[in-house]
């Protein structure tokens, strides 16, 4: 099941934000969010018809460092023995489509093609075998990141947070096992990185698990599982675009601050 989250274009209704489930290029409208369970209204509309916002908005997006050998060594790092956590500003989120703005306080911006995990139910402190209870489902994520600030600073938030650092979607994904995906990112047409997702040192399930022993996960809620190899920076004018077997294809155009 695709869910989306959709105002309809304008001049067709509300701009008020609903959810949906798209089906065969049409979205079966939602009468409330589906983290309660899914409840269709009897009205629907085609594609083109709507356009698609972020899929969800989290009070909070819980970033996963060096979960890939690959990224760990081209970041020159050691392999942790637990996961690395960070947060990201919500307020960073764009959808798919969105610009990525450069910011001029960095000369260098990178892309990170990532899953990233869905929250559907409230939990504390889940079991790794009670994970997949709590998810509602997947989708993409790209933790843009200022690297040179990354490193100035010695921890993540500013260089991870600028405004639209954070491009999610296109839709959530429920019922999709993300251990048999590849993650693809591509630059221009040139894939940059490709890694399966099977190859990550701390499985979803378990990344779920570890978060929610120190935080109350909330529905809605994202864990972007980290990257793999083959991170690199952005330019004015380039279009990044991942995608993930199953999930479709996250698309940004990168413009700087000063063509906003």
């Amino acid at each position: 099941m695709k869910l989306v989250r959709f105002v309809p274009q304008a001049g067709t209704g509300s701009d008020t934000p609903r959810w949906g489930v798209l089906e065969d290029n049409e979205i079966q409208v939602l009468s409330e969010e589906p983290f309660a369970g899914i409840s269709r209204e009897d009205t629907a509309l085609s594609l083109p018809e709507a356009q698609l916002l972020p899929p969800v908005m989290p009070g909070k997006v819980v970033c996963v460092g060096y979960n890939y050998i690959g990224h760990i060594e081209e970041m020159g790092q050691q392999v942790p023995d637990e996961p690395l956590l960070f947060l990201k500003a919500s307020s960073a989120i764009v959808g798919s489509g969105d610009d990525i703005i450069l910011p001029p306080e960095s000369e260098r911006v990178d892309y990170e093609g990532e899953l990233a995990i869905v929250i559907g139910t409230r939990c504390r402190r889940v079991s790794t075998s009670e994970a997949e209870q709590v998810v509602l489902g997947y989708t993409i994520l790209n933790d843009v990141t200022a690297r040179d600030l990354q490193r100035k600073d010695g921890q993540f938030s500013r260089g991870k947070s600028f405004d639209t650092f954070c491009p999610l979607g296109p839709w959530v994904v429920t019922d999709l096992d993300p251990l048999k995906s590849n993650v693809v990112t591509r630059v221009n047409g040139e894939i940059r990185q490709d890694a399966a997702i099977s190859s990550m040192i701390f499985t979803p399930a378990f990344l779920v698990s570890y978060v929610s022993q120190a935080m109350t996960l909330e529905p809605g809620d994202v864990i972007a599982t980290g990257t793999p190899a083959g991170v690199g920076p952005l330019a004015e004018g380039d279009e990044v675009s991942i995608s993930v077997d199953g999930l479709g294809i996250l698309a940004n155009p990168v413009r700087s601050e000063q063509d906003r």
